[in-house]
């Protein structure tokens, strides 16, 4: 019998692993709604910010488009304040960089469209729309100007967006601005035209997007692919008479470009990210911070992270004083800065990572543990890592060995980046899969699944039972890293990136547990069974059933055709056999 159900067991976790994506789409018709100019758009960004330099009111907003997009005083602020370099990190010329900042409550869409929802099943989870958050692409220019009384020309064009597509939106803002600077808001205009053209972001599909007479290629990563597959196929330099420009990756950063001053200390750090540990990183621009956290936050790919995170902080932002208190403990959160004030204030944080300006040559970092609070030098000094955090894992000397190498032989920056990833995913899958092999076995035998009764839900988490399995299913069999794996599940299991990774499977099992039960309920026999049942149980059923057919239609539970239409003859027949009054009734609801 063990056998049996190791094998069910096997094929729960298949199902679990893996969506259909036949059935993702063949509804997606059903509810089609007319599209309303700046619909697409939507789908993409949420507005366009230009944020100008007043001498009288410092950073201010020169205007918002589409403008019929409202935003809050303190989100105005905090993307006036963000949009800008700090004063000392003498910007000059063109900078990109990004941001993220909190949304208001009040202020966020309250229901998701069928389109963003459909997205967010079909993406990888570090990919998803995040309506508690808006993410900033800001291109920053700073040149000399005779004709301001401040000698500067100062001025940044935002592009706000709901959706972490930060490689794909700094190259968008960097084909934008220019134009803009040179030909004013027309070009933002027909910008933003271009865009309200463009098909819905859609996972697994290669898709091509007109902006500002050229187009560029994308492929959005889906749930289906697998995490070495290419990102993007070749292709013809021109389509339809305009420049082609493939965009190789839509989110990943330049991983080993951002890391190399510290990955003799890559794994302490990924133990960090793992945990949702405190983190901030001090560099001395906005690019070289914004780049940074988000190597950081890529590090546990495909795993989401779940805490606060900021890829450039300042000492304006409304969240400020949450932050640098020294009354509680500091929050979860990955905070990258560039002012030197956040030396003192943040000195009380456990993890500094320190970047410095790029030098060449290979010379590596060296762990830093920090002084007694209130020593400011060494936390104004050499780029590296102050911590006094003991890692649970052993330390693998291959990886460093091998991009050091690297760098040694003169390696290409993007064979190195790939091998750090590489590392860095094997590394996480390790973690995650027998967390992924217990899950499956929560799941309910299919067998189970009774179509008379309510769908069956996945069994609560048990940490204990977890890590006795470990013994014979644990990373040891996929990783030959030594250490305190047990030690670090425990800690993991403390984090939001725990809660948030199972909260997401919980949810995604239990709705294809409803698929299952739904499949169970189109094959039985209702007319059989309703016949010697009450009629307040036929109606109770009938009511159930078309609850399931309102989950289809809003592509909440995703079937197939002819499942539908026998849901659908189900209803009927149902109607058909009870008396004319009540049919009426039913019928006109």
């Amino acid at each position: 019998m063990a056998t049996i159900r190791d094998e069910e067991n096997k094929d729960n976790f298949r199902r679990l692993s893996t969506a259909n994506m036949d059935e993702v789409g063949e509804n997606s018709s059903d509810t089609s709604q007319p599209i309303l100019p700046w619909d697409k758009f939507s789908e993409w960004f949420h507005c366009f910010c230009v944020v100008t330099f007043d001498l009288e009111l410092g950073q201010a907003l020169e205007f918002i488009y589409p403008s019929h997009i409202k935003l809050t005083e303190k989100e105005k602020m905090n993307i006036c304040y963000l949009s800008f370099p700090d004063s000392n990190s003498g910007c000059m010329g063109d900078t990109e960089f990004s941001f993220r900042i909190r949304r208001c409550p009040g202020k966020r869409e309250p229901v998701y469209s069928r389109e963003r929802l459909e997205y967010n099943r079909n993406c990888l989870p570090t990919l998803q729309t995040d309506a508690a958050h808006l993410y900033g692409y800001v291109y920053f220019r700073q040149v000399k100007d005779k004709t301001s009384r401040r000698g500067y020309f100062q001025k940044s064009l935002v592009l706000l967006s709901m959706v972490p597509f930060t490689t794909l939106f700094t190259q968008l803002a960097s084909l934008i601005a220019p134009e803009y600077f040179d030909n004013g808001e027309p070009s933002i205009e027909a910008a933003c035209h271009d865009i309200d053209q463009w098909p819905a972001p859609c996972p697994g599909k290669t898709l091509h997007l007109p902006i500002m007479g050229c187009v560029l290629q994308v492929r959005i990563p889906s749930r289906q692919d697998k995490p070495s597959a290419a990102a993007s196929a070749k292709s013809p330099v021109e389509l339809m008479g305009s420049p082609l420009t493939v965009v190789p990756s839509i989110s990943e950063p330049e991983m080993f470009r951002c890391l190399h001053p510290v990955i003799p200390h890559i794994q302490l750090l990924w133990e960090l990210v793992l945990t949702g540990e405190t983190l901030v990183v001090m560099a001395p621009s906005p690019s070289m911070c914004a780049e940074t956290v988000h190597a950081l936050v890529g590090m546990i790919a495909p795993l989401r992270f779940m805490p606060d995170y900021r890829p450039y902080f300042t000492i304006h932002d409304s969240e400020f004083k949450e932050y640098t208190t020294r009354t509680q403990a500091p929050p979860s959160v990955i905070l990258g800065v560039t002012n030197p004030f956040f030396a003192k204030t943040l000195q009380h944080w456990p993890h500094i990572l320190r970047i410095g300006e790029p030098v060449t040559g290979d010379k590596n970092s060296k762990a830093l543990k920090p002084k007694k609070p209130g020593s400011i030098k060494t936390l104004e000094s050499k780029p590296g890592v102050y911590t006094q955090y003991k890692p649970f894992l052993n330390k693998d000397k291959t990886i460093f060995k091998k991009l050091a190498k690297g760098v040694q032989t003169r390696r290409p920056t993007e064979a190195q980046d790939a091998m750090l990833r590489r590392h860095l995913l094997e590394l996480t899958q390790s973690f995650m899969i027998p967390l992924e092999r217990y899950v499956a076995s929560l799941m309910p035998l299919q067998r189970n699944i009774s179509p008379w009764k309510h769908p069956p839900r996945l069994k609560p988490f048990d940490a204990e039972e977890f890590l006795k399995t470990l013994e014979h299913s644990g990373p040891q069999l996929t990783s030959g890293l030594k250490g305190d794996w047990v030690g670090l599940y425990k800690k993991f299991f403390r984090s939001s990136n725990f809660e948030g990774w199972f909260q997401q499977r919980q949810h995604e099992v239990n709705l294809k547990l409803s698929a299952l039960h739904l499949e169970a309920l189109c094959q039985a026999d209702i007319v059989d069974w309703v016949k010697d049942k009450q009629e307040v149980e036929v109606v109770d059923l009938l009511l159930k059933l078309r609850e399931k057919m309102a989950s289809v239609r809003d592509n909440t539970i995703t079937v197939k055709p002819e499942l539908r239409a026998q849901l659908e003859s189900h209803i009927a027949s149902i109607i058909t056999n009870l008396p004319e009054d009540l049919q009426s009734v039913l019928q006109r609801h």
